[in-house]
């Protein structure tokens, strides 16, 4: 089974804060864990606002789906931490320009904290893309 599962190195991205892959494939779906508003180089957004922190972990789910043979019109389903509920409308307004017509199962779940002071962190699912 182990030969079946692929830790994707996520080219892109900045290296993962701690014991984990950012992207997995196994079964045909690819494992997007929780992705934080982090620059490629390292930078973080924390002091930035919520628009701009949001724009940049999506830009990090495409680069880490992309990276495991996978893309957004693939995504299966979506999970989305934020720490103030009232940003939701401003997350769904960038959502649906970031992610189109694809309509993936979605959850945003208010939470108290998130990892440097972060406010949105976005987790997903998605499909490989046919012929990886």
């Amino acid at each position: 089974m182990a030969g079946d599962i692929d830790h994707d190195a996520s080219h892109g991205l900045a290296a993962p804060g701690g014991h984990y892959s950012h992207a997995v494939r196994a079964g045909g779906l690819v494992f997007v864990s929780g992705q934080l508003p982090i620059a490629p180089d390292g930078t973080r957004f924390s002091g930035q606002n919520f628009e701009t922190q949001a724009r940049q972990a999506l830009a990090n789910v495409a680069a880490a789906l992309a990276s495991a043979a996978s893309a957004i019109d693939e995504l299966v389903q979506v999970c989305v931490y934020v720490t103030d509920i009232n940003d939701w409308p401003v997350f769904d307004r960038i959502y649906s320009e970031w992610i189109g017509a694809v309509r993936p199962a979605r959850a945003v779940v208010p939470v108290p904290a998130l990892h440097y002071g972060s406010r949105i962190e976005i987790e997903a699912v998605a499909s490989v893309v046919r012929g990886n």
